[in-house]
């Protein structure tokens, strides 16, 4: 009949899914709560920003280690990931390592990982996030329990850098006012921290090797390399100058 068929309808197209969206919900909700991990295990904070990686290192009972546009992981531990973003949606994604979550301003999400095998991973920003969203790239590096705490210890100590003209090139051209170098002038925040900037494998967000050539080129033009990237051109520096402070940067080791 006509009401039968309406019924039917009604059941089927309206209150039969909501009962079926609400019990999926209802499951799925304990699933959404902040995963806890250890306290023994350890914490890194990861934060996209356009178009790089800052990463922040918390082992228990020591000191936060800042680095950038890699993330360096011991074998066989539990790591808790915290993902934020200060500026517009990201989104983390190591394909050979752990699945994509979003990094949302004003929201932490949390992403457990465990590397069963030294070796390196690529991960990628997988969120359109502006002009140089497809040159937002970094690597994993998981190392072996022993290397990585060494690792971790020589990225505790500061710069060791002596005078040189690139230096005080780096100084003078107002690089320091955006990029940290610990032991060394005023602590920045804006870009990437430099500390030990020549020891990290790839320059760029991992878009490019780790060359003099390289460093001077992005120096001089970045938004060559990288379309909307904030860090301003510096037209006026000469190659000479460039190379002096490319120099400088390969020596933060």
């Amino acid at each position: 009949t006509h009401k039968g068929g309406m019924k039917l309808v009604l059941w089927l197209g309206g209150i039969g899914p909501s009962i079926l969206l609400l019990g999926l919900l209802l499951y799925a909700l304990p699933a959404m709560r902040p995963r806890e991990v250890a306290n023994s295990d350890l914490r890194i904070g990861v934060e996209g920003e356009q178009f790089w990686w800052r990463v922040r290192y918390a082992p228990p009972g020591g000191s936060v280690v800042e680095t950038a546009n890699e993330l360096r992981l011991p074998v066989g531990r539990t790591v808790e990931l915290s993902l934020r973003s200060p500026d517009v949606i990201h989104s983390f994604w190591v394909p050979g390592l752990a699945g994509k979550m979003d990094m949302i301003p004003g929201r932490t999400n949390r992403l457990v990982v465990r590397a069963t095998k030294a070796g390196t991973y690529r991960g990628v920003c997988a969120e359109f996030c502006g002009l140089g969203h497809a040159l937002m790239a970094f690597d994993v590096i998981a190392m072996e329990p022993a290397a990585f705490e060494r690792w971790l210890a020589e990225q505790r100590k500061p710069a060791v850098v002596t005078a040189s003209p690139g230096a005080r090139l780096f100084a003078s051209y107002g690089c320091s006012g955006c990029h940290s170098v610990r032991g060394v002038g005023p602590v920045a925040k804006i870009g990437p921290d430099l500390t030990h900037f020549g020891s990290r494998p790839t320059l760029a967000a991992g878009v490019l090797p780790m060359t003099h050539a390289n460093i001077a080129g992005f120096v001089r033009d970045p938004g060559k390399t990288k379309p909307g990237v904030r860090m301003p051109a510096f037209p006026q520096m000469s190659a000479a100058e460039a190379d002096q402070i490319a120099s400088y940067l390969q020596g933060l080791k």
